[in-house]
């Protein structure tokens, strides 16, 4: 049972990313966004910002990593809503194979574009200045918190996927999920934001991603905020997973 979930799932997110190379405008549509709000925040307002940082690129990256990501999976459930709206799961539904590996294909194809995204704004952060000191286990731990976090939101995508009634129904609750990191230390320091702004922006999980993806590329301890980081992404990716597999397993039925 198991070698056929994996096969299906196999088969269906190879189709999934046929789908992807056909259309590399999604992707390129969904790095222009988080660069242009880097370029912006660099040379337009880096200067008058005191992020206590050697360079605002580096302060700023790991904020701009999230922000790419939560717009790139408005895509996923765009993709997910066109399959539902043509039919093709129902025809998935006939033939011999796992229910969930229709999911689960659009699980693995959003997080290979995603990953796609993110090497392409990290290169631009580079070209822009952007330098990290971190070693190997660092940038894989980077990848690991990048990754957990993309799984996360991907779940939350497949809900509006299936249930919503258009496709600006379908990608428009990511636009939620892109404004987050601006209440939060992605682009300043919490210490300058008034009380209630400060207290949301510190107790939210972006902000706790944010501190752990730049302690690990600035060499400093991530003490227990990294641990924080990764309970908030495993929390919200479990109840999301449940509300996603009953949404679809109502769709289905």
């Amino acid at each position: 049972m198991t070698r056929h979930f994996f096969g299906d799932t196999a088969v269906l997110t190879g189709r999934s990313l046929r789908h992807i190379t056909r259309s590399l405008d999604t992707i390129i549509t969904t790095t222009i966004m988080p660069i242009a709000f880097m370029l912006l925040f660099v040379y337009v307002f880096g200067g008058a910002i005191n992020s206590g940082a050697k360079s605002y690129v580096d302060y700023l990256l790991p904020g701009i990593l999230l922000i790419t990501i939560a717009s790139g999976i408005s895509y996923t459930a765009f993709r997910l809503f066109l399959d539902m709206q043509s039919g093709i799961f129902e025809r998935f539904q006939s033939m011999p194979i796992a229910r969930s590996s229709v999911l689960w294909a659009h699980v693995l194809t959003s997080l290979v574009a995603n990953l796609i995204s993110v090497v392409v704004v990290v290169l631009v952060a580079l070209v822009m200045g952007f330098r990290s000191a971190a070693g190997l286990p660092a940038w894989l731990a980077v990848a690991g918190i990048l990754i957990l976090f993309t799984f996360t939101l991907t779940w939350i995508a497949i809900i509006p996927g299936l249930a919503a009634k258009s496709v600006d129904g379908a990608s428009a609750f990511s636009y939620p999920l892109i404004f987050l990191p601006f209440i939060s230390s992605a682009f300043v320091p919490t210490a300058t934001m008034p009380g209630p702004v400060r207290a949301f922006a510190e107790h939210q999980p972006v902000t706790l991603i944010v501190n752990a993806i730049r302690s690990l590329f600035t060499e400093q301890p991530a003490g227990t905020g990294i641990w924080g980081a990764l309970a908030w992404c495993v929390g919200i990716l479990v109840v999301a997973y449940t509300f996603a597999m009953y949404t679809f397993r109502r769709k289905i039925s």
